[in-house]
């Protein structure tokens, strides 16, 4: 194969979320346009499946590939997600929520937390949450689709899902193996590349059968088999910002209504997270090795479960951090093989989509273009770093000092893009949005707000309205979100109706 030749064989090493993501949007987008997939990944390898609560992008991924969502929630017994819980983050015994959504009803002059901040100094106005549709309703466990209508309170939130990474993997497959993607069984021992120009040529199997590709995805996980191991990209490691280098897992079964949110606890050493699904709730403690051991991890996190656990506990080791470069050669990293950001806000299976949605759009004239791996880099390496930007937030923000871990993360030095931006919105109010990148202006006030971090002024714009009128508006404007969101059904009702799995969800009715 000529290294100018064009893209004619993708080669996907692994399986999983990643493989399956990538290969589902390659059989649909790339395959039809004359471009042979290929996915390569062992029975024997187990897969870690990251990413059971996601983002509200998991459904325009969805609707690209023409995924029918009932029948994608009924085949990963899903639950629905309007947004994320915080608890004991800025001190114990507090908790704020982070909305899919915007805070206030549509118009205004300026942000809505600065009238917020505006009528808080006048009188009673509530909190910050109250005036967020999506976390009125989550918290009273009720669910519907936005309204189409701008003008509407109920056009103000997105929405996710809460799901079984594994059978979304499987629920992938089929879907790709429908579109012609071909899977092939085996465990990769060598890997050939081009002595001049570095390119990966093909890939061996353990019985011998010989793998040839253009292009070659990386969706081996940690290990990173290619872009690591076999291409040595190399790691930027984050661990000095994000010390959470361990975490145990385990599901139990749910006891109760679902709740349409992910909750996150902060412990004595991390956090634990708690994930509502149709068929069990899913369970984790993501922790610090140098100040909490496995043992008592598992402890801990055993003693917080709900209901019965369904499986024993999985224990996982990672380091914060991104490869230093995602595409080398005409080999791209997706998923864990091109870096890890502890999932505080979902971000693992967003991750994956990124990679993707930039691969079709960069998609190489040929695989080693380094043109192409340079521009896909810098774009990644923008996702990635603002990303890890605001998981930092949680940290520094915090008011805790009951434990070393917690001494720690808030008195360490961060990176200068996240402690400019923590001044600004400290002494003004002010967001500094991006233009790229995921966590926009709601997300930033509602950690920021959430942790403490509260303006000492509003904007003067919001200030120019009379006092009485503006505490009077705003507590309007709580009332009918709060009756907006009560004439919603409950999730488990909706559910029932719409997109439980056979045997799964009863109504609650």
């Amino acid at each position: 194969m000529a290294e100018r030749a064009g893209v004619r064989r993708v080669v996907i090493v692994g399986g999983g979320a990643a493989g399956w993501m990538t290969a589902a949007a390659l059989g649909r987008l790339i395959a039809p346009t004359g471009v042979e997939v290929l996915l390569i990944e062992s029975e024997e390898i187990g897969t870690v499946g990251v990413g059971e609560s996601t983002l509200p992008h998991i459904r325009e991924f969805n609707a690209r590939l023409g995924i029918d969502e009932a029948e994608f929630m009924r085949a990963t017994r899903a639950t629905f997600k309007l947004a994320i819980e915080f608890r004991d983050w800025d001190r114990v015994g507090d908790s704020y929520m982070h909305p899919f959504g915007d805070f206030g009803a549509p118009g205004g002059g300026v942000p809505f937390h600065q009238y917020w901040l505006a009528g808080r100094a006048h009188g009673d106005v509530g909190e910050l949450d109250e005036y967020a549709a999506p976390i009125v309703a989550a918290r009273a466990a009720r669910f519907g689709p936005p309204s189409s209508d701008g003008r509407s309170i109920l056009s103000t939130w997105d929405y996710a899902y809460q799901l079984d990474a594994s059978l979304y993997a499987r629920f992938l497959r089929a879907f790709a193996e429908k579109l012609g993607v071909r899977r092939v069984e085996g465990r990769i021992v060598d890997v050939t590349q081009d002595p001049a120009s570095g390119l990966i040529r093909s890939v061996r199997l353990e019985r011998g059968e010989v793998v040839e590709g253009d292009l070659f995805i990386d969706c081996s996980g940690f290990r990173g088999l290619l872009i690591e191991q076999t291409l040595k990209s190399g790691y930027t490691d984050w661990s000095h910002w994000l010390p959470c280098d361990r975490a145990v897992a385990t599901p139990c079964r749910g006891l109760g209504r679902t709740e349409p949110y992910t909750r996150a606890t902060a412990m004595e050493a991390g956090w634990r997270f708690r994930i509502p699904l149709q068929h069990r709730v899913g369970n984790g403690y993501v922790y610090c090795s140098a100040f909490l051991e496995p043992e008592a991890a598992e402890r801990a996190l055993m003693e917080a479960l709900e209901g019965e656990p369904i499986a024993g506990p999985n224990h996982l080791r990672f380091t914060a951090g991104q490869r230093t470069r995602n595409w080398v050669a005409n080999c791209v990293s997706v998923g864990l093989a091109s870096g890890f950001i502890e999932p505080l806000e979902s971000t693992s299976i967003y991750l994956i989509q990124a990679a993707i949605t930039k691969l079709i759009e960069l998609w190489p004239v040929h695989a080693g273009d380094p043109r192409t791996a340079a521009e896909f880099n810098r774009q990644m390496d923008l996702q990635y770093e603002r990303i890890r930007d605001f998981i930092i937030l949680h940290y520094k923000a915090t008011r805790r000092d009951d434990s070393p871990f917690w001494r720690q993360v808030r008195e360490m030095d961060v990176p200068d893009s996240l402690a400019a931006r923590i001044e600004l919105f400290r002494e003004t109010g002010v967001v500094a949005d991006y233009r790229d990148g995921l966590f926009q202006h709601p997300s930033w006030v509602a950690v920021l707000v959430g942790q403490g971090i509260t303006p000492p002024v509003a904007h003067p714009l919001a200030r120019a309205e009379a006092p009485e009128r503006l505490v009077a508006g705003l507590n309007r404007l709580r009332a009918t979100i709060a009756e907006a969101a009560a004439r919603l059904p409950l999730q488990d009702d909706y559910i029932a109706r719409h997109c439980a799995y056979e045997g799964g969800a009863q109504s609650a009715a």
